[in-house]
């Protein structure tokens, strides 16, 4: 079961997220503790001893800091300035953030790293009672949760450390930070080394399998294949991207969810079940201690009679205008399936949320009431122009993606900060959408019959029409709406940015990231955009400015002061040191 993932280690998470070291990419969980060796003798134990792999030791990255940086950064989601988030709306983080969510995904991400090490270390000295197959396996799960957080530190910080063995490296005065490629080039590693010690069907519900390795092996060969490539990817990576991707797709007999607003209910993740589509998913428990409970609904909910547990703090996150300006575009009002599991809309009505009550009405009442100048435009009411940038109250098209509801809309599980629904990393759809990617590779456009096949079959899902070709701006806006608040965004545009950066960020550098209202007139919504720098009251739009400067986070103040090699040049790995 999901729960016993958890529950028997849940105070070893604690032990190791509360270590002490500030040199966080040092961390290391203590090896006395009882994951040691001695505490691994069979099969079972190894079992149990990953499980925390999935859950507490990525807390600090799940809600705040995947949103902040996934979402707002990636130009899907709007906020206000609140303990300085707007930064990552403006492309301006500095390294004193004072939202705290670039230091909780700097710690959460090496935490993922330190744990997976230690993990491996306690499996390579298991008791005699444990098999050859569970220690392979054990060792593949640390080696894909090490990838996975390397993935998110590559994208957000560039070159970072390769940390193999906290244990062997805590008193090593030369480490430095490692050149990008080599970064890669040990995620691919360890994810090879994965995919070929992991088994094709899931040891429990949830847990990671071959096809989940090999699908992030793709997606690691593809974004590898734009760096440094002078804007030609690089044809070899393309090629191991679409082998792996075509191998998931081909022969591991997985398919789409058929409903995509099943996704993001509950009913799937009760007891034993899991989507089939999830390839990798943050597995939170809903009756667990805080560091493996699911804060998303928490962050993102806009009113708490949502949640009915005194959280629903959501209401000053939404749709950006890019984002509602596609659902909002007559030409993709088919795409409706997708808009009402990603975004509120005013008059949308859920009666999956808020059942006792006959379900959950967007209340009209929130959006202020239009009136009609003579030209077809609507405009709210006035507002103070001293409030920019914020917005104008309850105004906007808020998030509805992983709001599920109150507990007893979810078969009386979850409480306050802790909702019944996982985190997904890497879905199916996304290996859908990189198999096509890597057959387009280099060409302007592509007509294969198997990238449409898979790319069209996202969007089939969707209640969306087939397109006949497809070039790669159609997989970027693919992305854009299929993995809307999921935290995608920002690490999509990363790939785009690494083999075309003078597209990538005039994209950004043009996208409006301004505000606006939505009004209610006639039963029908209108958007009033406006320019927060002159007048609020007109149309207009708000952009920002990315440079090849700012497309890197920076280091966290606290951890460049004690680990100020972290602004040294990097240097080359060698791998000769790494024995799997």
């Amino acid at each position: 079961m999901r729960q016993r993932i958890v529950t028997i280690t849940i105070s070893l998470v604690a032990i190791f997220i509360m270590q002490g070291c500030k040199k966080d990419f040092l961390n290391r969980p203590p090896l006395a503790s009882p994951t040691a060796g001695t505490f691994y003798q069979s099969d079972a134990d190894i079992l149990n001893g990953t499980g925390p792999l999935y859950n507490g030791s990525w807390g600090g990255y799940n809600g705040t800091s995947l949103q902040y940086i996934g979402d707002i950064m990636g130009g899907n989601s709007l906020t206000d300035n609140y303990n300085g988030r707007g930064a990552y709306l403006t492309f301006s983080v500095a390294s004193t953030d004072a939202s705290g969510a670039l230091q909780s995904a700097y710690q959460a991400l090496w935490s993922v790293i330190a744990n997976a090490n230690v993990v491996a270390f306690n499996i390579k000295n298991a008791g005699s009672g444990a098999t050859q197959s569970a220690r392979s396996s054990g060792l593949a799960e640390c080696y894909f949760m090490r990838a996975a957080a390397y993935y998110f530190l590559a994208l957000d910080w560039g070159a970072v450390p390769i940390i193999y063995n906290n244990s062997q490296q805590i008193g090593d005065s030369t480490i430095r930070r490692n050149n990008l490629a080599d970064v890669w080039q040990f995620m691919i590693n360890d994810l090879t080394w994965a995919k070929n010690n992991l088994s094709v069907a899931p040891l429990q519900p949830g847990r990671i399998t071959k096809w989940s390795a090999e699908g992030m092996l793709a997606r690691a060969y593809l974004v590898r294949s734009g760096l440094n490539s002078g804007g030609t990817r690089a044809q070899s990576d393309l090629d191991s991207a679409k082998f792996y991707a075509g191998d998931v797709c081909n022969n591991s007999g997985l398919t789409l969810m058929p409903n995509y607003y099943d996704l993001f209910t509950s009913k799937y993740f009760s007891g034993t079940a899991v989507p089939s589509e999830s390839l990798f998913s943050l597995l939170w428990t809903p009756q667990g201690q805080w560091f493996v409970e699911n804060h998303m609904q928490a962050n993102l909910a806009y009113d708490p009679k949502i949640t009915q547990t005194g959280d629903g703090w959501g209401g000053a996150f939404g749709a950006s205008p890019s984002l509602l300006a596609y659902f909002m575009d007559p030409a993709n009002k088919a795409d409706s399936i997708r808009r009402r599991a990603t975004i509120f809309m005013p008059g949308d009505y859920y009666p999956d949320i808020n059942q006792a009550a006959g379900g959950w009405h967007v209340d009209t009442a929130l959006f202020n009431t239009a009136t009609y100048n003579g030209s077809g435009l609507h405009i709210t009411a006035p507002v103070d122009p001293s409030s920019s940038p914020t917005f104008y109250g309850n105004d906007h098209a808020f998030v509805k993606k992983y709001v599920i509801g109150s507990p007893a809309d979810n078969g009386g599980l979850g409480s306050q900060q802790n909702e019944n629904l996982s985190t997904y990393v890497f879905r199916l759809s996304d290996v859908y959408l990189i198999y096509a990617d890597a057959i387009l590779g280099n060409a302007s456009s592509t007509s294969d019959p198997e990238a449409l096949k898979y790319f069209n079959a996202v969007r089939i899902r969707a209640g969306v029409a087939p397109k006949s070709s497809i070039a790669f701006t159609d997989l970027m806006q693919e992305r854009k709406i299929e993995f809307a608040f999921e935290g995608h965004a920002w690490y999509d545009w990363k790939q785009w940015y690494y083999f075309d950066p003078t597209s990538a960020m005039q994209y950004y550098s043009t996208q409006n990231r301004g505000l606006y209202n939505i009004t209610y007139n006639n039963g029908n919504p209108f958007v009033t955009y406006l320019d927060d720098t002159n007048n609020p009251h007109a149309l207009g739009t708000r952009t920002y400015t990315i440079t090849p400067t700012t497309v890197d986070l920076p280091y966290p103040e606290a951890e460049l002061l004690v680990a100020p090699i972290l602004a040294s040049a990097p240097v080359a790995f060698d791998f000769t040191k790494i024995k799997y």
